[in-house]
């Protein structure tokens, strides 16, 4: 009896979390970023906002598609569901369905032609607190929608990926620290109902990396940014 008051007496509450998760499970989300996988777009300490309606309308809580809404497009930076393990993921869209994409030498081949990189300039980058090696970032020409890509020569890493076409229905994604992410050199392309949407702004950002260990410290500079 106590428990069914309890549950009249704060009914609107509870609906109002239901709403809630339903509304993030559906509509919108966000997410903190917890690695350097897409330094230097995303740092660790952001936290991005995702539209969960960029592309497909699923039932909550699930990758069953209700009714497509757009098409992922070549250079979106999206958060899915890793087809290896379900770990949640935020990576860039590098390939589309039916193109031929390989690396030589770390250079990015979109059907059999290199990407352009320019504004190249190399900056000391923190991997892990303590530890800081050479960095070469420049922008990345990727079809018309330039960004931001980061590399690590003094890092063991896979620089060479032999050239594949991308299947019908799935995409090829990769991080834009090229030398520290797991992405679809290791796990694949990943099919379409995997995509949970579309990351476009920094909601929030904070620094919690520092060289002398833990810290937090607000990077206001970083707030509503847009993510290109």
């Amino acid at each position: 009896m106590d428990i069914r008051r309890s549950i009249r007496n704060h009914r609107g509450f509870l609906l109002f979390l239901l709403s809630f998760a339903l509304f993030r499970t559906a509509v919108a989300d966000w997410n903190p970023i917890p690695s350097g996988s897409m330094r230097p777009t995303l740092l660790e300490g952001d936290v991005v906002l995702v539209n969960r309606l960029a592309y497909d309308l699923k039932l909550p809580l699930t990758d069953i598609l209700l009714l497509p809404l757009g098409e992922p497009r070549r250079g979106d930076v999206v958060t899915l569901s890793s087809p290896v393990d379900g770990t949640r993921l935020i990576k860039r869209i590098v390939g589309l369905p039916g193109d031929r994409v390989g690396i030589r030498g770390d250079v990015l081949m979109l059907n059999g032609r290199p990407l352009a990189y320019g504004d190249g300039h190399t900056r000391g980058e923190t991997v892990t607190p303590g530890w800081i090696v050479e960095a070469w970032r420049a922008t990345e020409d990727l079809g018309g929608r330039p960004h931001a890509v980061q590399f690590l020569p003094a890092l063991r890493t896979r620089r060479d990926f032999a050239e594949i076409t991308v299947p019908a229905g799935r995409y090829f994604l990769l991080g834009d620290n090229r030398d520290n992410s797991e992405d679809s050199r290791f796990i694949g392309t990943v099919p379409r109902e995997r995509l949970i949407g579309r990351a476009h702004h920094v909601l929030v950002s904070a620094d919690w990396l520092g060289e002398d260990g833990w810290r937090l410290a607000p990077r206001f500079g970083r707030w509503a940014m847009a993510i290109r």
